[in-house]
């Protein structure tokens, strides 16, 4: 064989075993998944605050029992969070203190 067909052989199989490298760490990474869990249902209402301009919209999703309300920041144009509740633990400290 001549050395011009030897050295683009032997690049080939090198190629080659690069390539089924490559595929066996694709093949046998971990597989990656976003959210496991079922859509939601969400509620919304507004309201006003006490001592605050802009009203407040209260967002319950209802499939995790969390509140969060939020409020437009009119100068920087933005979502601002006012606050996050979770329906689930306080319904349970309120069944503990009447109990």
């Amino acid at each position: 064989m001549p050395r011009k067909t030897r050295s683009s052989l032997t690049g080939l199989i090198a190629l080659n075993a690069a390539l089924l490298a490559a595929l066996g760490f694709v093949a046998l990474a971990p597989k990656v998944t976003a959210q496991n869990r079922a859509r939601s249902s969400f509620s919304m209402v507004a309201g006003n605050v006490k001592g605050q301009i802009p009203p407040v919209v209260y967002i319950v999703d209802e499939s995790t029992a969390e509140l969060v309300g939020v409020s437009w920041d009119e100068s920087r144009k933005q979502l601002v969070g006012m606050g996050y509740r979770n329906l689930t633990a306080d319904a349970t400290e309120v069944a503990r203190v009447r109990n």
